[in-house]
């Protein structure tokens, strides 16, 4: 396929993106299974082939040559001499008839056929590069401008904005080509953008945004399009914002004109509910299709159609925040002592302060100071330079996907977007703080908001600089409301995802559930839980151990009356046993597993087997995980707790069935000692650093290192003890699970358990 200048997009996939470019790769990718109109590329090898041929490749490298792209001027008209270059191309006959056998064939003979020109550069839509609005599509191209639009494409290769974004990002000029994708045209009553995870925050909801006409106009900010949210475990809509649309872009025989919306049409919501739904469906299943989260462009008509899809983009992440709907101020603005002027989108996270610079277009920029605030209507791709330049962005239309939002974004940049009046009501020249946080702007100078912002981004810094250990260093959570604050510390994953706190928040006694029907239900909310963790701390692990409630802690639960009653619940039915004999409950907790991982394509968890007696109990358990699509594999695993006598004796056996193993050392110091954890009669007895329990710990890590498996420990004791850090270190335990209290501590204390090892040996 390497030497082919027109490729079909059934013949195209996701590898062939030095050949079509990553648009075209990805359409051809989607092409058999999702809603996306026919068509065919014009492939790189043609555009190299035209460039030799007539001698533009060496012209458009002299005209590039020492070229100061932060000279606004000299960029654009070297831009404009390097397209009249394309422009004044001669195509030979054969590539001509070539091109236009190749457009009569997807138009069938159709003398009305239409199509969309897009261009698709053989570097573009990469995870670390968008190129966000900076090459050209055309709409509703005809046969007779069909050749025109391809020359057009090529030029806008070398537009202002793609010359800059390849220079600031190292990309070489003339090793980039451009592919140019031609497709049947699919008019929209209703079409925009979707992305299938929030593109500040990161939180797995799916944004769409949508209005009456062309995209063109949500992508470029040229109106502030509805936005609705839908959660993709309900898929349920979880918000919609309804925007007032005064005008839409639309088709008229082969040319687009703006035309005005009727007052009461404009404030109708722009897609219906069955629809919203549907798009997000098929959002979710080309992001699950692609491995990552995705921005997707959409028409709607008569039916849903799928433009382009790529990788969500982003240059930093932020915690987000949502804007105060009635124009009121924030949670504490009062403590600022300063107006808050504009409420807006949150749109590109950060904290930005400075002076404004309100430009109406491209021509403004080259007035345009470094660390001033922009301030706009909306931005366009040939702003990109001086977007570039600001400490701030804020404009009066646009959403969370339109231009101005992704761009910043990737920069980095702090952005407010959609504000309606910020040209109106601010001053040239205004000194003004802008919290993309947020999505609000305030007079002045806000010391708090950027004292507090320039902490984070020192924490940050400390955090990638932090104590690096060779034992890992894991943290035990329950809630997952916690999980986002404790994933940002320095941690390498979840070694004990406790099931029993999530479980609790349900509730109801899962039996219970499944008894009224309501089972998948139960299932969805353990979900639910385990997602949040596990999509924090991504792509680090996370150990999830399955439900170890004890029968009287069950019996707490509603529904939960019909539990054994148990002289001793600590020593009754509970944990592995339980799990293979209450199937139908474990069989729930697989699925929310699985789901978790297959779902929402969080494959960084993986699952321990609790309170472990015997060995076919064991691999009972392992056979049910198989059953549910949960084998043990490259990606995933199954770890086993160490917390009874037996599987002490046993390790050996033990751990030839599973990956990993972690000491439970509450249960095991228990167990060996014969003393009740929860006693306090007997507190001075329970004490993990006995010898008895310390030779425990020591054979299950020597038989676990012989066999080259994970050796973990997830009690409580490394968290209390030092000297049992020190013990296992010297051990050499795989990894330690601390309280997220003892994070820091435990990790300074590993590196010097370390350091003194390496200066042991040294010695000796």
């Amino acid at each position: 396929m390497s030497s082919k200048r027109i490729a079909w997009f059934k013949e195209i996939s996701k590898n062939d993106i030095r050949l079509v470019g990553g648009k075209a790769a990805n359409l051809g990718e989607m092409h058999e299974k999702f809603p996306i109109p026919d068509g065919f590329v014009l492939t790189a090898n043609i555009y190299f082939e035209i460039i030799e041929q007539e001698n533009l490749k060496n012209e458009i490298k002299e005209l590039l040559e020492d070229l100061d792209v932060e000279d606004t001027g000299t960029l654009q008209s070297t831009s404009g001499k390097i397209k009249q270059l394309f422009m004044n191309l001669s195509i030979g006959n054969e590539m001509r008839e070539g091109l236009m056998d190749a457009f009569d064939e997807l138009s069938g003979g159709n003398d009305d056929f239409i199509t969309s020109i897009r261009s698709s550069a053989t570097a573009e839509d990469l995870p670390e590069a968008s190129f966000a609005g900076q090459l050209e599509t055309y709409l509703a191209v005809p046969r007779e401008r069909y050749v025109e639009t391809v020359k057009k494409c090529w030029a806008s290769l070398f537009t202002p904005r793609a010359i800059y974004y390849r220079e600031k990002n190292g990309f070489n000029h003339l090793d980039i080509a451009l592919a140019v994708i031609v497709q049947e045209y699919m008019p929209s009553d209703v079409a925009g953008v979707m992305f299938t995870a929030d593109p500040a925050t990161g939180e797995d909801v799916i944004v769409i945004e949508a209005a009456f006409g062309i995209g063109e106009t949500v992508v470029s900010g040229t109106v502030t399009p509805d936005t609705y949210r839908v959660d993709p475990g309900t898929w349920a809509i979880t918000s919609k914002k309804v925007a007032t649309q005064a005008m839409k872009v639309v088709r008229e025989g082969a040319s687009t004109r703006e035309v005005d919306v009727d007052e009461e049409d404009g404030r109708e919501q722009k897609l219906p509910d069955n629809v919203i739904k549907e798009l997000a469906r098929i959002g979710k299943n080309i992001e699950k299709h692609y491995g990552e989260t995705q921005d997707i462009e959409w028409v709607f008509a008569d039916g849903l159609g799928i433009v382009q899809s790529r990788p969500i983009t982003t240059g930093q992440e932020s915690s987000g925040g949502d804007v105060d709907e009635n124009g009121g101020n924030p949670p504490n603005a009062s403590k600022y002592g300063k107006r808050k002027i504009l409420s807006g989108l949150a749109a590109s996270p950060g904290v930005g302060f400075g002076s404004t610079r309100i430009v109406t277009d491209a021509s403004g920029l080259d007035a345009f100071k470094k660390k001033e605030v922009l301030v706009t209507g909306m931005t366009t791709p040939d702003m990109v330079p001086g977007m570039k330049r600001a400490s701030a962005i804020i404009t009066d239309e646009g959403g969370t996907t339109s231009h101005a939002a992704i761009v910043s974004r990737e920069l980095g940049i702090p952005c407010v977007v959609g504000t309606g009046k910020a040209t109106t009501l601010i001053n040239e020249g205004q000194e003004v703080t802008v919290d993309g946080n947020q999505g609000f702007v305030y007079e002045g100078r806000i010391e708090n908001l950027l004292e507090s912002e320039a902490e984070r981004i020192d924490s940050e810094k400390v955090a990638r600089s932090t104590i690096i250990t060779g034992t890992k260093l894991f943290v035990n959570l329950s809630s997952p409301g916690t999980a986002e604050s404790v994933a940002a510390r320095n941690v390498d994953g979840v070694g004990l995802l406790r099931a029993e706190f999530i479980a609790a928040d349900i509730g109801k006694h899962p039996k219970s559930m499944i008894a009224h029907g309501r089972g998948k239900e139960w299932q969805e909310q353990l979900a639910s839980g385990i997602k949040v963790v596990a999509k924090a701390f991504y792509p680090r692990d996370v150990v999830y151990r399955t439900l170890d409630f004890k029968t009287n802690e069950y019996k707490e639960l509603e529904g939960g009356s019909d539990e054994p009653d148990e002289a001793n619940p600590m020593l009754g039915y509970r944990g592995c046993y339980r799990n293979i004999t209450s199937k139908e409950v474990f069989y729930l907790e697989l699925g929310a597993v699985k789901q978790v991982r297959e779902e929402y394509g969080l494959t960084n968890l993986h699952v321990m087997i609790p309170y472990v007696r015997r060995v076919d109990n064991l691999a009972r358990a392992i056979e049910m995980c198989k059953a549910q699509g949960l084998e043990r594999g490259k990606n995933f695993k199954i770890w086993v707790m160490v917390e009874v006598p037996s599987t002490v004796f046993l390790i050996n056996r033990f751990i030839k069935l599973v990956d990993g193993i972690s000491i439970g050392s509450n249960d095991l110091t228990q167990l060996i000692l014969g003393v009740d954890r929860d006693n306090e009669n007997l507190s001075n007895l329970f004490d993990e650093r006995d010898p008895a329990v310390l030779r425990a710990m020591g054979m299950v890590i020597e038989a676990c290192k012989n066999e080259g498996i994970t050796a973990s420990i997830c009690g409580q004791a490394p968290s209390m003890h030092d000297d049992i850090v020190d013990f296992l270190v010297r051990k050499g335990i795989t990894s330690i699970s601390v309280n997220p209290d003892a994070i820091e501590r435990t990790r300074r204390l590993i590196a010097k358990v370390e350091r003194k090892i390496l200066l042991d040996a040294a010695r000796r």
